[in-house]
This record gives structure tokens, sequence and C-alpha cells, in this order.
């Protein structure tokens, strides 16, 4: 897939944008603080319908104007269709093919990105509600009933946790109410988990093979879901349900004592093994890089084998934080592949990296300059 050409309006530093892409690489190229990530992030937000960079959409409406607007022309292996994505201070508003969306778990999925940012290098280093935000954010893209069991998942979660803060102090704790808080949580977190399971089952094929590749077979990478629970492979979901809401049952007192939800897929976590070596733990930079970086190619093949077609990779000023060796495998692995965008302050780091010809577009103050070199 592919997005032939954008239109934005009112959208950050842009007041009236209209552009049209290669189906190959496209670099956003000019200094900082000119207008290159807005127009990155506003791909992110045609697909995924929420910014990887602010939690306040408001920010995302050029100042004094009422609404930003975004559109794009995609084209699929299937034909092309149409997205529309508009912000407004009541809320967000998006349409494929003029058809208003009822739900975003209806409008998330016609377009598919992978956004690789500087921060994601530290994917294997950082926090773990980075990584569970990196498996939510993956897998609804190529399931939608996902996005829309984990809003249910968190939902409930919100309410249980504010019914145990209710309770906790009071003579009178309605157990049965709270249990039937769990059997819901239950329910919905069955969902999350096993989906989450065969993803990371998958990601691990991937990104494992692409590992061995950057590391000349030298290392081997294997990545594995953490959680408070006894999970094994052949669970089924079914099964998952009762051992969640058997664990839940089982944690009242607890979680009565601290006042939250002790268990569940909201607590758990991923870990990356080099060479059978906890890599977050006692692995150098370079085995962290690599790993994320060969975490987030494998997203690539992944979205390819579940939806047959790759998605549109994001690079924002990424090849900066990357030394020679890998920039040349993230170049040689998109190449003739998928659509790319590329924003950088220089081009030096594409030099004699490439075989194929950039369309630049020259970035200054919100101004934007095309011309094909």
């Amino acid at each position: 897939m592919n997005i032939e050409k954008i239109s934005l309006r009112a959208y950050r530093n842009y007041d009236s944008l209209d552009l049209v892409f290669s189906p190959k690489l496209n670099v956003f190229l000019g200094e900082n603080a000119q207008g290159k990530t807005n127009l990155l992030e506003s791909i992110y937000v045609l697909s995924l319908a929420r910014s990887h960079r602010s939690n306040n959409e408001k920010e995302m409406i050029q100042w004094q104007k009422d609404f930003a607007r975004i559109e794009g022309n995609i084209q699929k292996n299937n034909g092309s269709l149409d997205l529309t994505m508009i912000i407004s201070n009541k809320g967000k508003k998006t349409k494929v093919n003029g058809l208003e969306q009822g739900k975003l778990s209806h409008y998330v999925g016609h377009l598919n990105v992978i956004l690789f940012a500087p921060e994601d290098l530290s994917l294997v280093k950082g926090a773990p509600q980075n990584r569970r935000k990196f498996l939510d954010m993956e897998i609804g893209q190529i399931n939608p009933q996902y996005l829309h069991n984990l809003s249910t998942y968190q939902n409930v979660l919100k309410q249980r946790n504010q019914y145990l803060k209710k309770i906790a102090f009071s003579s009178n704790k309605d157990l049965v109410y709270l249990d039937v808080l769990s059997e819901q949580l239950a329910k919905a977190g069955s969902f999350v988990l096993y989906h989450r399971l065969k993803f990371v089952n998958k990601l691990e094929v991937w990104a494992n093979n692409i590992h061995q590749k950057i590391t000349y077979g030298k290392e081997n990478l294997s990545i594995s879901y953490k959680s408070q629970l006894s999970l094994t492979d052949e669970l089924t979901e079914e099964n998952l349900f009762e051992l969640l809401f058997s664990e839940l049952k089982e944690s009242v007192q607890r979680d009565l004592k601290h006042l939250t939800t002790s268990v569940g897929p909201h607590r758990d976590d991923l870990l990356f093994y080099v060479n059978e070596k906890n890599v977050q733990n006692f692995g150098s930079q370079g085995q962290q890089r690599t790993t994320a970086l060969s975490v987030k190619l494998a997203e690539i093949e992944l979205i390819n084998e579940e939806i047959g077609e790759y998605p549109i990779l994001l690079l924002d000023d990424v090849l900066s934080e990357l030394d020679d060796d890998r920039q040349i495998h993230l170049m040689e692995f998109i190449e003739d592949k998928l659509q790319t965008f590329l924003t950088t302050t220089s081009l030096i780091h594409l030099e004699n990296k490439l075989n194929i010809t950039p369309k630049i577009f020259h970035i200054s103050e919100g101004i934007v300059e095309g011309n094909g070199d």
C-alpha cells in the first residue's frame, strides 16, 4: 500500500498543503522546528486516529481555527480509497470514502503504518508501558476487535480500581459486584492476552531472522511475554479467561490493601534475550539498539504476513541515531519493498546507501517544496 497524495488544512503549522508522494522513498528535508515531524505526524494520525507525540488533540489544530483536516488517497492491492480525519474541539470524526465511521475501530486498519523514531531505540531499555503500548498499537492495526476489547478492558479496569477504593475502608463490602467486574475484566483481558501471545510468537520469528542478518549470524534473539499468570502457547482464549478470572478472585484481599488491580495484561511486559542473555539488564547499548531495530523491522514483515501487503514506514530523524552499519541494514531492508517517509536535517546519512532516487521535499517554516530530486 502507499499514500498517493495528502491534503492538510489548519493542521499545526500548515494552513493549506497538498502533496503528491513517490510510492518508494520520500524525504522531508529541513532544519529542526520547521514542520518536518508535523507532516510525518499527519500520516500517522490519518492511519491511527491519534498522535504519537501528544495526547492533547487540540494541539494539532492551528491557532484560532475551529478544526484541522487531514485527507489522503490510499492505493492498496484491492484498489484505492480516500481517508479523512477531522479534529475539532468536540472530538474526532473519521470518514472512509466519504462515509463517516461510527467507531474508531471501524476506521483504524485501512492504512497501516510503522513508525520508527529515536525514542523507539529505547523500546528495549525503556519502561514496560512503552512495550505494552507497542503491542497494543501494532496488534490494533491488524485486528480491529483487539482495539474494541482493549478499550473495554481499560474501562472496566478503571471501574474496578474505583470500586476497590470505594469499599476498601467500608464495613459493608459488596464483593459480589467486585466479582462481576472481575468477570467482565477477565473476558476482555483474555482476548487481549490471547492475541498478544500470538503476535509475540510470530514477531519473535521475524525479529530473530533479521537480528541474525544484522549481526552476521553471531547473535540469536528471543522474545518472551512476561505475565504474573502461568502462560503457555497451548492455552485457548477460554483457558485464559478461566486463568485470569481465577487469579483476579484470589487477589481480592491484596487488591483491597493496595487499592488497585494487581494482575492482568495492564501489568505485563516483554523480555528480550540475545544469546539467552537478558539484553534489557545485561546487554550493551549496541545490542539493545540492534534488538530494537530488529523488532521494528519485524513488525513490517509481520503486518505483510497478516494483511497481504506491506505497511508504510515512517522514519522520524532516526538515521542520525544509528551507526553506519545499522543505517545500511535499514536502508537495504526498505529499498523497493515499501513506501517510506523519512525526516532529516541532512542528506549525509543517505549518501552511498541508496540504489533508488528519493523524492525530496524541502521544508522551511511550514513551506514545502518538492522537486523530486
